[in-house]
């Protein structure tokens, strides 16, 4: 059989549970259905640091944010980290990138490894966007998702059919500021969206670090995300709550508008493989950079270590080697994504890829048990400078039962950080008996010795991808290199120290 083309589909900030196939309760998204109908739903795929940049830098290299230097939206990529886009085109396929990029600074330094590109600079606009290639910016006409989805069609449609292609359709959608097409303007009257069961949440067990987020739909979401300026009579803390459910309405409708739009494209891409025979041998991915929080505990935005932000969408199909209808439970991260790519075309990724830290998983997608797939993701979020969000610098790691935050209180990853500390605290969340995540069990003497269990399996994971826990105010993350022995003790005192203090 020919080598499979590979279309990579990536919106921004769609989270899992506004795609119905994930049994959304609001809204409805048919030709994602589709995907995950004809290949495989993914229900534990998981970001590694829940922000743009860094979730793309791991996605194309398949390393953590320390290794390939996007620790947040204001730092590099290492360009010395090789990508599996250029392993693929050096290894014989076509190779194109539309639609979002947001790597380098202010997200115009160019891309590499592709034979077309056309990007937006930064964030990007919705409507009339400029988007840059090789002979510079340019505005492009008409709504970006069709835009994206435009290009990528006719890309293809160039193309040779004996030669293998992957393609990056990244769409901006639903990025902030929820500027819908204006033919999905009618969806989702007012008062038509139900609200989650979280959100009134209380924070009743929360750390400091997270209480003290400014995420909250109520006071933090502002006239340029609402279009509108909050009506007098909505204002003040009395009227916090009916305020909140008003602002929830707008924001949601806008959102899932935007998300329609995506749908729809999705939907043109489908038909264009089935009119020109390329269904049965292209692997189809349709994912987002990370997750979103969709009024769960009052909040919007991402970066807290919750499932709503956590967790990636991922519907995958491959009539040629994945069964119909599938689900797959096994915990997999965005560091995975380059070895898996690698695999299905058949390149070598220890031999094309040796700075990944990820593991192909074909088997799985296949319907395989891999005894030995690991059982928790680790994950870490930098900015704990963020001047909009207040979001505290934390990492920790997740298993099929529980889930271990530490919120070790340092402005580490964004230039000119001031070293702002706050006592360090741990967040434990039992997701089986509390799946929604709202009770905070760290200090639960019940669950001492569970945390403790994680603690060192935090460690562990630590050393595994070489990333260092915090040592202190003014301290920085080097450029670790390759893994030592004494990174290894060092890591070992630290998990000595966490058991001793737990």
């Amino acid at each position: 059989m020919a080598r499979p083309n590979i279309i990579f589909v990536m919106s921004d900030d769609h989270a899992a549970h506004a795609i119905s196939a994930y049994g959304s309760r609001v809204n409805h998204t048919p030709h994602m259905d589709r995907l995950a109908a004809e290949g495989v739903r993914m229900d534990a795929v998981y970001c590694t640091n829940s922000i743009c940049s860094p979730s793309r830098a791991t996605i194309l290299t398949g390393t953590y944010s320390h290794v390939n230097g996007v620790s947040s939206i204001w730092t590099e990529m290492d360009y010395r980290v090789p990508t599996f886009i250029e392993a693929l085109h050096e290894g014989g396929y076509r190779t194109a990138m539309f639609g979002k990029w947001h790597l380098g600074e202010h997200g115009i330094s160019l891309p590499r490894g592709f034979d077309a590109w056309k990007i937006f600079p930064g964030q990007g606009d919705y409507v009339d966007p400029v988007m840059i290639d090789g002979d510079g910016p340019a505005t492009v006409p008409g709504y970006a998702t069709d835009i994206v989805t435009d290009l990528s069609l006719d890309w293809i449609g160039s193309l040779a059919t004996d030669q293998p292609f992957c393609l990056m359709l990244h769409h901006k959608a639903p990025h902030r500021p929820w500027i819908p097409d204006q033919k999905h303007k009618h969806l989702y009257a007012d008062g038509s969206i139900p609200e989650p069961e979280t959100f009134f949440d209380d924070y009743a067990s929360r750390s400091k670090a997270v209480r003290g987020v400014r995420m909250t739909i109520a006071d933090d979401m502002g006239a340029d995300d609402l279009k509108q300026e909050v009506p007098e009579h909505l204002r003040g803390p009395e009227n916090r709550e009916t305020r909140m459910r008003w602002k929830y309405q707008i924001y949601m409708r806008d959102y899932l508008q935007c998300i329609q739009s995506i749908d729809d494209n999705v939907g043109r891409l489908l038909g264009y493989l089935d009119e020109h025979g390329l269904a049965d041998n292209t692997l189809v991915v349709y994912t987002s950079d990370q997750g979103f929080f969709l009024g769960d505990h009052g909040w919007f935005d991402k970066r807290l270590m919750f499932d709503q932000s956590l967790q990636m969408p991922m519907l995958v199909r491959w009539p040629a080697e994945i069964p119909a209808g599938s689900r797959c439970e096994a915990i997999i991260t965005n560091v995975d994504f380059a070895a898996t790519f690698l695999d299905i075309a058949g390149i070598d990724a220890d031999v094309a890829l040796p700075t990944s830290q990820g593991r192909s998983f074909r088997p799985l997608l296949r319907g395989e048990q891999v005894e030995d797939w690991a059982d928790a993701a680790y994950y870490r979020y930098w900015e704990h400078d963020d001047p909009i969000h207040a979001a505290p610098a934390h990492y920790g790691i997740r298993t099929a039962d529980y889930k271990l935050i530490y919120y070790y209180g340092a402005g580490l990853g964004v230039p000119g950080a001031s070293d702002v500390v706050f006592e360090p605290e741990w967040e434990l969340y039992d997701l089986h008996a509390d799946p929604t995540e709202v009770r905070n069990v760290a200090d639960d003497p019940a669950y001492a010795q569970i945390k403790a269990e994680l603690q060192v399996k935090l460690g562990q994971y630590q050393a595994r991808y070489q990333d260092e826990p915090y040592r202190g105010p003014g301290t920085s993350h080097p450029d670790w290199g390759p893994y030592d022995e004494e990174l290894a003790e060092r890591v070992a005192t630290y998990v000595r120290q966490i058991r001793a203090s737990s």
